[in-house]
């Protein structure tokens, strides 16, 4: 599960985010490109845009039911 205390840094503010646990997988970024980005220098991904739409809200919890570290957490 992923803990709200232990963010990555550069995420935009919201109901999504990636911790630390992250292991730079590319699942969440494959599966919800317009929310998830990857931080090339860290070699971590994290939530560059929050979800805008209904499809972009499934797909960002299919990321967060599929990360396979349970890195990404949801606050609502």
């Amino acid at each position: 599960m992923a803990d709200p205390n232990d963010k990555v840094p550069g995420q935009t503010a919201g109901r999504y985010y990636v911790d630390s646990q992250c292991i730079d997988c590319d699942l969440c970024r494959e599966t919800a490109p317009a929310n998830f980005t990857r931080n090339d220098g860290e070699c971590f991904s994290y939530v560059f845009k929050q979800p805008e739409t209904a499809d972009e809200e499934v797909l960002c919890k299919d990321a967060l039911d599929n990360c396979p570290v349970e890195a990404i957490g949801s606050d609502g």
